[in-house]
């Protein structure tokens, strides 16, 4: 009997290996290939970090990502939005379409870290010669949605509906005097033909722990508006102010106003808000009352009411102090990108995908983050989810690690994996979910 049953065990064992790899299940194989693929897409990271580009500038990292789509089969889309790539994956089998989007662009940046992959990259920006850095992980979500293209297009035929791979470029924004980014993409129709009903994307996270996701139902990161305040005074003698109207004495008046607006204009206790004055520009003698000063800053806001309310108060506070000091202001307000909205359905109809891959203890909600994402526009048009994915050593602490956009950034290669595998089964399960309720409409 034992000799039976040990027979019985050893049949089953080798009918298991010579399961051919197209009879297993799905989901089994997404993660297999995705363990497979993981050396590349380090290798890729580590290629575009080497040769980082800066916005509408991607010519060589589009080029990578291109070629790689085009020997997956993919139908590839080049010049969107300048540099943008898009590639179009049809599955076996008829269903929704699902849109995954990375960001490739760099920052004007002269890296620190002491990596075998070191940027050395150099540029002139805003007249200054400066480093190329990809200080911010863009070079990681680039080379993760290639690990994802390879592993969804080796699947192609169980696929229940269609893949769009957006590769975008100039998140960090467009130089001066163009356009950019996903604001241009979505103008270009890259949400279009066919019609995308659903768009995921990630972003690496510095300071949250390797293995992680976080997330955030409804606003996530706030929108971000810059602005320009202009006084017009009238210029004299150092010696003889009370010949003119100082606007150097205005400005910072005005400055300090405009911190009232957060701490006595916000309901803070719906959302954040954030009013930055970045520089203060005015005069160039030590004897001279100039004829003009400057406030430039940014703002960060949750939502359409409290964005309008900062506007208002900034016009109206500018331009009061300045008459009471018989000066003028002129304000000019420009906004960049709305606030990244997940959509409240798609994140709980997502939630158990997130938990299976990474593990629910490891998939963490986030409070409100006051940073910005031009996501922002595709989720204007379609619903999205965005997410963060760690890339913090798991023995280092927050507060011991290098922020984004900053000259010692680093990622810890180890989380790409979790990228490949969460964006890989959250397209496969939307697909699947969806063919489900739409068959029991």
């Amino acid at each position: 009997m034992k000799h039976l049953l040990s027979l019985f065990l050893r049949l089953l064992s080798l009918a298991a290996i010579s399961t051919p790899v197209h009879a297993q299940p799905l989901k089994t194989r997404l993660n297999q290939q995705a363990d497979a693929v993981e050396s590349k897409v380090i290798a890729w990271r580590r290629d575009i970090h080497e040769h980082p580009e800066l916005g509408n500038r991607e010519f060589r990292t589009a080029g990578k990502v291109a070629t790689h789509l085009r020997s997956l089969g993919i139908e590839v889309q080049t010049n969107v939005a300048h540099t943008g790539v898009v590639g179009l994956l049809k599955g076996g089998k008829p269903g929704p379409v699902v849109a995954l989007r990375a960001d490739m662009d760099a920052l004007p940046i002269t890296e620190r870290t002491d990596v075998p992959f070191k940027s050395r990259a150099t540029t002139e920006y805003n007249g200054q010669t400066t480093g190329v850095m990809h200080a911010c992980g863009h070079d990681a979500h680039v080379a993760i949605l290639m690990g994802v293209a390879e592993v969804l297009a080796a699947n192609k035929k169980d696929l229940k509906g269609t893949v769009k791979f957006i590769f975008q470029p100039a998140e960090e924004g467009a130089p001066p005097g163009e356009e950019g980014g996903a604001k241009l993409m979505v103008q270009e129709g890259v949400l279009d033909n066919p019609k995308v009903d659903a768009i995921f994307g990630l972003h690496m996270a510095a300071r949250s722990e390797v293995g992680s996701i976080g997330y955030r139902s409804g606003a996530l990161q706030s929108a971000a508006d810059i602005y320009a305040i202009k006084i017009k005074g009238k210029g004299s003698h150092g010696a003889y102010p009370w010949l003119g109207v100082d606007p150097v004495v205005t400005a910072a008046q005005v400055l300090m106003g405009l911190q009232t607006i957060v701490s006595r204009n916000i309901n803070l206790t719906d959302a954040p808000a954030v009013v930055t004055v970045g520089a203060i520009q005015g005069g160039n003698r030590v004897n001279i009352i100039p004829e003009e000063a400057t406030l430039i800053g940014s703002i960060r806001t949750f939502s359409q009411e409290a964005q309008q309310l900062v506007h208002r108060r900034i016009q109206e506070i500018s331009t009061h102090i300045a008459e009471s000091a018989g000066a003028k202001a002129e304000v000019n307000i420009e906004n960049l990108c709305p606030a990244t909205y997940n959509n409240p359905a798609l994140t709980d109809q997502m939630l158990p995908t997130l938990e299976a891959v990474a593990g629910k203890e490891n998939v963490k909600l986030i409070p409100l983050r006051t940073g910005s994402e031009d996501f922002s526009f595709y989720q204007q048009q379609v619903p999205g989810l965005f997410l963060f994915l760690g890339g913090m050593p798991k023995a280092r602490k927050p507060e011991e690690v290098a922020a984004h956009h900053t000259a010692d950034f680093y990622l810890d290669e180890s989380g790409f994996l979790l990228g490949v595998k969460a964006l890989c089964h959250l397209t496969v399960d939307y697909l699947e979910q969806w063919r489900g309720a739409a068959a029991g409409r």
